[in-house]
């Protein structure tokens, strides 16, 4: 492919944002799977065919985010939960303490806000953990009414942390001596684009602390790391599930002092919402999360209908609690068995063990399918590529109001990445065969 021919591409894609983020609602499903299918041809073009230098994607990358700088997110509701978080802490109100469906009006907008989120978001405590919630609260800061200034600085703030994540990314590809194209497999994915910047899904902020956490921390900066890691588990609980794997790089004395570090910081993040309620409160949601809700599962819808068949009902409740259990036993394994001293190695685990996560979660939103694409640029696993196109058949459950999933086109989506990640887990097999018979003995 030509310059002129990748640059007609970028004009495209971009027209193709436009019409994604402006004219698209999520209830019109064939109209979100067409304008996505034809940004992955475009992203495929980019990174398989075009000729330009990785410096002129990347530009091209922060132009399509910032075409949608204007836009109100029309694939997520999150976002107005956020702004309500935001103005009640800029209000001076806990939102640790409070239900947006009981207190609508304690806060601007706050009734708009309320219909904007839903009853289920609204119906909850808040599960967003204390660094989120400041990032929540800069908008509010600059904006005490309005919803269209909030989301573009929120949108502003999620730019800054992909060109972050970018950065670290970059630099983590240089010490594993990887191609530093790679990294155009998140920052020009268009579900990233889409689902972080276009969403303002927070995901993106978590990843880039996390980056810059792994960066110093294969740089041996382990008090950095660890500082840094702490603020993406404050941003997203999840990266708190790969600590364990850190034990053969570091040790079980700086493992400790690692974790001890990254558990001390978050403790302190949670001084200013301190209270008697806060611990079940925050709880309380997150139980609910495990136990309640159902969303683009697989291994779980699985074991819901042998459920039905054995007790007559939905077993969720139980499920929701024997899967932590499972997750740890698969989490200590890996941290045993594997050998995580090996950076590669490390990058590996964590995405093997944040997969059996998903594939076992009664709940996958589209979003969270980003930690595993980062993490896969590292590897030698492409499978995340995938899934991120396939996971917008989740979105036919918004055709209707009662948001009633398709199974089979959830079906399609798993099928289709877990055939993936099975060739792929074969070749990757064959090849350390090969190479460990030519080893002399």
């Amino acid at each position: 492919m030509t310059n002129k021919q990748a640059l007609l591409v970028i004009l495209l894609s971009a027209i193709a944002y436009y019409l994604f983020g402006y004219t698209t609602p999520r209830t019109d499903f064939n109209k979100v799977f067409t304008y996505y299918s034809l940004l992955f041809i475009g992203f495929g073009l980019l990174y398989k065919c075009s000729n330009l230098s990785i410096r002129w994607l990347i530009i091209g990358g922060i132009i399509f985010r910032f075409i949608l700088l204007f836009a109100i997110p029309n694939l997520s509701d999150d976002f107005y939960r956020f702004l309500w978080d935001g103005r009640a802490i800029a209000k001076g109100i806990n939102p640790y303490l409070i239900l947006p469906q009981n207190n609508p009006e304690l806060i601007s907008n706050g009734i708009e806000l309320y219909k904007g989120m839903g009853n289920m978001n609204g119906s909850h405590f808040t599960c967003y953990p204390p660094l989120n919630q400041f990032a929540f609260t800069i908008p509010a800061i600059i904006s005490e009414n309005g919803i269209f200034i909030s989301t573009i600085m929120m949108r502003l703030t999620l730019i800054i942390a992909d060109i972050i994540t970018v950065y670290f990314g970059l630099k983590i590809l240089k010490i594993l001596n990887i191609d530093k194209r790679k990294i155009l497999l998140y920052f020009i994915n268009p579900f990233i684009i889409i689902e972080l910047t276009g969403n303002l899904h927070y995901e993106g902020m978590m990843i880039a602390f996390l980056s810059a956490s792994i960066y110093y921390l294969l740089k041996n900066k382990n008090h950095l790391s660890a500082s840094l890691w702490a603020c993406a588990v404050s941003i997203k609980l999840i990266p708190l599930l790969f600590i364990p794997l850190l034990y053969k790089k570091l040790g079980f004395k700086n493992l400790f002092i690692y974790g001890t570090i990254v558990l001390g910081i978050n403790a302190i993040l949670f001084i200013p919402f301190l209270s008697q309620n806060l611990v079940n409160n925050f709880m309380s949601s997150i139980e609910l999360y495990f136990q309640n809700f159902e969303f683009n599962a697989s291994i779980y819808y699985v074991v819901r209908e042998i459920g039905f068949w054995i007790k007559g009902y939905n077993i969720i409740g139980l499920v929701g609690k024997t899967t932590p259990f499972i997750i740890i036993v698969i989490t200590i394994l890996i941290s045993i068995i594997r050998k995580n001293n090996k950076t590669v190695t490390l990058f590996t685990s964590m995405l093997f063990l944040i997969i059996s996560y998903y594939l076992l979660a009664s709940v996958v939103h589209p979003w969270y399918i980003a930690i595993p694409l980062f993490l896969s640029i590292f590897t030698k696993y492409n499978f995340a590529v995938v899934w991120s196109f396939t996971i917008i058949l989740s979105y036919s459950a918004y055709i209707n109001t009662n948001y009633k999933e398709n199974l089979w086109l959830v079906f399609l989506e798993y099928f289709i990445v877990i055939i993936f990640f099975i060739i792929e887990f074969n070749q990757a097999k064959t090849s350390a065969e090969i190479k460990h018979s030519k080893l002399p003995y």
